[in-house]
């Protein structure tokens, strides 16, 4: 199997859309229901050449009824006109005969990070992650279960796709960004961890000195050599114990909303990974249907390790700059020989003509 991914607005306005998507030999479509702020081109859109969406939205109605009382709700994208974006586009993508999966980012969202910080990923200099939604916050953990509901909400997905469904991290590609090559990995690994007041209480319950824990996280930024190992498995641990959590609900709420969907979840073996594919715990295999993996380089090995959960693997391949068009074909191959089941590729909309055909060529190697 081979999947593509793609905006609503991709399809949207574009007729020519899904058979297009049909003959690169794509058989399933990957589409934002909920998605972050993004500035994305469109170069084969007949009517448009870019999207600049500011802020995160659900590409549903937000309906009043299931959100009321509630603090933390998505916003609407009113960058465009239809009043379904999501659901308009599965049903003409369905017409053209091919499968729908429901994109859903959970935890990024900077708009409501902004609005409150309270329950924010934060780091151990006190400095808030605007971006990135905390799970270890109960309000957290139901807003992303009825944010997933909500986006299969009336459709009947063949599946939903689960990005984020965990803790973000210091990395973040977000507007000007100014701190790449900043700190070493380990340093980023340490800037990682999570010290919001949820946090520190989980640590706190484990018999750990939440402010000790916290000073000893700023002593290594500097000085990596003084990290205590044990205290930073422990507090590994807790990640993902509350990921582990995040991910059970979600996933409940799902299986009842939408029984008939395969549930994929972005991830990543490396059990330290934060960011839009969370780290896996060693040696779990999550209660989901699929594990997509990241292969935007190399990726054998990622493949490897997430087969031996026993769950089938995507392989997730970006055809964009900086990809290499010459190499892509024999990594395919490896990552195929490397346990992969299907092959999932980025992206769909934002390719141009050139980087369509390799597209096509990916698709008729696997």
């Amino acid at each position: 199997m081979v999947s593509g991914h793609a905006y609503p607005w991709d399809v949207l306005g574009d007729p020519a859309f899904p058979a297009r998507v049909a003959n690169l030999g794509v058989d399933t479509v990957v589409l934002a229901a909920a998605y972050h702020s993004v500035r994305a081109a469109t170069p084969l859109h007949p009517s448009r050449r870019i999207v600049d969406a500011p802020y995160a939205a659900l590409y549903r109605p937000v309906r009043e009824p299931a959100w009321h009382g509630r603090r933390l709700v998505p916003a609407v994208p009113v960058w465009l006109s239809n009043q379904d974006p999501y659901g308009a586009a599965a049903a003409a993508l369905r017409a053209a005969g091919l499968r729908v999966s429901a994109w859903v980012v959970l935890t990024h969202n900077t708009r409501l990070g902004t609005l409150n910080p309270d329950v924010a990923v934060v780091n151990c200099f006190g400095e808030p992650y605007r971006y990135a939604l905390c799970p270890a916050h109960a309000e957290v953990r139901d807003y992303a279960a009825l944010l997933a509901v909500e986006a299969v909400h009336g459709t009947d997905p063949d599946e939903v796709s689960l990005e984020a469904c965990g803790q973000l991290g210091a990395g973040h590609a977000s507007h000007h960004d100014k701190t790449g090559g900043a700190w070493s990995p380990r340093q980023a690994q340490l800037l990682s961890v999570c010290c919001c007041t949820a946090c520190r209480a989980s640590w706190a319950a484990l018999g750990l000195d939440p402010a000790a824990v916290v000073a000893a996280l700023r002593r290594s930024t500097v000085d990596a050599s003084v990290v205590d190992e044990a205290a930073l498995a422990a507090l590994l641990a807790v990640r993902h114990r509350i990921a582990a959590e995040l991910r059970a609900h979600v996933v409940a709420a799902l299986r009842e909303a939408a029984p008939r969907a395969r549930i994929v979840l972005h991830a990543d073996p490396d059990p330290w990974a934060t960011g839009p594919l969370p780290g896996l715990a060693p040696g779990v295999a999550p209660d989901v249907d699929g594990l997509l993996v990241s292969c935007w380089s190399a990726g054998e090995e990622r493949v490897a390790a997430a087969t031996a959960t026993g769950l089938p693997v995507d392989a997730y391949v970006t055809v964009l700059d900086p990809a290499d068009p010459a190499e892509l074909p024999g990594r395919v191959k490896r990552l195929r020989e490397a346990g992969a089941s299907r092959l999932s590729l980025y992206h769909l909309g934002l390719a141009p003509p050139d980087r369509q055909r390799l597209l096509a060529s990916l698709a008729a190697v696997w």
